[in-house]
């Protein structure tokens, strides 16, 4: 049995915020947002989906002890300033942790967390860059997971969506292009931004992702990257009954 966990499911900010503004959201736990990260677990193989700056505690409440590997959707700091807290796994196994996306996020994160990739005077390198490619597998024997890949319109910038095992994570994305790809259509899960009810220039609002999970037809639709403007049990009573707004530490069989 394979599963995915939703580590973290909440904007750039979080929820609360730094100052402690909760925005619309009442103060319960399925509001407590820490910025979006996700994990795929099947057997030993645990697949690390964005490395968020809450991915220490996200990892300790979830007691994950092993990381095999990590796909990036972007190069953004919400998704990626977490990968120094990364050293331990690799204390422990004494082997660099391979870290998989686009080129312009490996150039980014060469550039801005250099020490990560190469040996410096003061620490040894954790990470092993690797260039993604539209059909790959991670794991070995019957825990290994077999992905493709999308590029999708965030803003200026690409992201990667990753499909695996009848599921697509789609965390950061304002691209309507999406409903004409066969490889969306008819999932068992699509996770899937939501940023917030008003307009945004790189995030699919409220409306905009119901449209999207209308048109590709999954048998569920996992909200993801909510804003404090986004209370939990407000979605769900305004949520048809196969979409459900995301939770931190919501565990989903796959």
């Amino acid at each position: 049995m394979s599963k995915i966990i939703i580590l973290g499911c909440g904007s750039s900010v979080g929820t609360p915020r730094i100052d402690g503004h909760w925005g619309n959201c009442k103060r319960n736990k399925k509001n407590l947002r820490t910025r979006c990260s996700a994990l795929i677990v099947k057997g030993s193989n645990s697949i690390l989906i964005d490395s968020s700056p809450d991915i220490r505690n996200q990892l300790l409440s979830n007691k994950v002890k092993n990381i095999s590997s990590v796909l990036l959707t972007h190069k953004h700091a919400d998704q990626t300033n977490g990968l120094f807290e990364l050293r331990p796994f690799y204390w422990k196994s004494k082997n660099k942790i391979n870290v998989y996306s686009d080129q312009v996020t490996i150039k980014y994160l060469k550039r801005t967390h250099g020490y990560l990739f190469k040996k410096t005077e003061d620490y040894s390198p954790i990470l092993k860059a690797n260039l993604i490619k539209k059909k790959f597998s991670l794991g070995k024997g019957n825990e290994k997971i077999k992905f493709n890949t999308l590029m999708v319109k965030h803003g200026r910038i690409k992201s990667t969506v990753y499909i695996f095992n009848k599921v697509a994570y789609i965390s950061d994305c304002k691209d309507y292009s999406i409903v004409k790809q066969k490889m969306l259509k008819n999932l068992n899960c699509l996770i899937l931004d939501c940023l917030r009810f008003d307009n945004h220039p790189t995030h699919f609002n409220f409306e905009e992702a119901l449209y999207i999970s209308k048109v590709l037809k999954p048998k569920k639709t996992i909200l993801t990257n909510l804003h404090s403007d986004l209370d939990y049990n407000f979605l769900l009573r305004k949520l048809p009954k196969n979409v459900l707004p995301a939770y931190d530490g919501l565990k989903i069989n796959l």
